[in-house]
């Protein structure tokens, strides 16, 4: 009876607008075909699974890069906004300038400083693909491979995909067979889980992380700098002018980087602050307030305009926050929006980047009988205008 209630729910949602497609009515859930995503690639098929819970929230994932594509919560006025940039076929995100809208990136997510580490006495040599170092896998990283997914239900009812992935030994230059499997939850309370495992038969390093693209106003229809965030973190790594970190932890006190209150993000993102210079803003690795895995909120994500909150949380040491800097509005996604400059922030839940090359920062190494575990929820609400935080 709930399947049915369900989508009888998702019906109605999508039955109200007599609008063309590509263009919802105001507060409508308006799900991509799954038509447009399918085809073979590499000689595996790809395809797109939907997920939605009692309270119509919506999440469509895709097996290409085990990207999300569309994440439906609801808004303030009792609507739905798409909070995730995307495209509307394969064929769009195959073409697309920007390769990380919605992936899991890795094997290890951000950077490793010239795209070089040592492990057990070995240099590894891994693919350059930004500047002079390595970036978020590689030049042909998890986010341009084709997962095998399993639609399933989880024993509370709750709508799920794992999406499972092995990277043979040498692959972008990491030692080791990894196999990875990424399971995303809609939960009954309006989170999207993401539970990461993975495994090797050699020891390597990995750090995979998800990388959406958030606008709160739904998708790109206005600029992320009206966004109030909180980040829950004292201190940050410094970076050289390549993005890697020098090896300092420095205090954000005092900083644009202050994020432990409640601070529109357009508020001093042009600050003439020497660690914002290179990344034209911001994007930069926060140390979390905690000590070892628990799960625990890292930020915290506001949009007066439409009330939608989003809480991360996550069991991993650090948060990454990129603020959109180097978008340029030659990229059209969904619904024939623009990825015009600032309009989407990631946050990424992950291990300190060059992690591998510092010591002194959190391991990242993956030995063989170990598992490596990584929990990142995105948990929405809504906050009426006007209601105190």
């Amino acid at each position: 009876m709930k399947k049915i209630l369900i989508a009888l729910a998702a019906s109605m949602l999508g039955a109200a607008c007599s609008g063309p497609k590509s263009q919802p009515c105001e507060g409508e859930v308006n799900l991509l075909p799954a038509s447009a995503f399918d085809t073979v690639l590499d000689g595996k098929a790809v395809s797109l699974h939907t997920l939605r819970n009692e309270n119509g929230m919506t999440a469509q994932i895709t097996g290409f890069g085990a990207r999300v594509v569309a994440l439906w919560v609801p808004d303030a006025e009792g609507g739905f906004r798409d909070v995730v940039w995307g495209y509307e076929s394969i064929a769009d995100y195959l073409a697309a300038d920007d390769k990380f809208s919605g992936p899991v990136v890795g094997r290890y997510g951000n950077r490793i400083g010239k795209g070089r580490f040592e492990l057990d006495g070995k240099e590894y040599a891994l693919t350059i693909n930004d500047g002079e170092n390595h970036l978020h896998g590689g030049s042909d990283g998890f986010w341009n491979k084709v997962w095998d997914v399993r639609p399933f239900e989880t024993p509370d009812g709750e709508q799920a995909v794992a999406l499972s992935y092995v990277s043979p030994d040498g692959e972008e230059g990491y030692p080791g067979t990894l196999s990875i499997e990424a399971v995303y939850t809609l939960t009954r309370d309006n989170a999207l889980k993401i539970e990461y495992r993975a495994r090797t038969d050699a020891p390597t390093v990995v750090n995979p992380t998800s990388h959406n693209y958030f606008n709160l106003h739904g998708s790109t229809s206005g600029s992320t700098n009206s966004h109030v965030l909180t980040i829950h973190a004292d201190r940050f790594t410094p970076t050289d002018e390549g993005l890697i970190p020098t090896g300092e932890l420095a205090p954000v006190a005092g900083t644009p980087l202050d994020f432990t209150s409640p601070v529109a993000i357009g508020e001093r993102i042009e600050s003439d602050f020497a660690p914002m210079i290179p990344a034209r803003g911001y994007d930069h690795n926060w140390v979390l307030n905690k000590d070892g895995n628990e799960m625990s909120l890292a930020a915290e994500v506001y949009e007066p305009a439409t009330g939608i909150v989003m809480k991360v949380l996550t069991d991993q040491p650090a948060l990454q926050f990129y603020s959109g800097n180097f978008m340029d509005g030659t990229g059209t996604g969904k619904r024939g929006d623009r990825h015009d400059y600032r309009t989407g922030i990631a946050l990424e839940t992950q291990n300190y980047p060059d992690a591998p090359n510092h010591a002194d920062f959190p391991s990242a190494v993956l030995r063989p009988g170990e598992e490596y575990t990584h929990t990142c929820v995105y948990a929405f609400e809504v906050r009426k205008p006007g209601a105190e935080e």
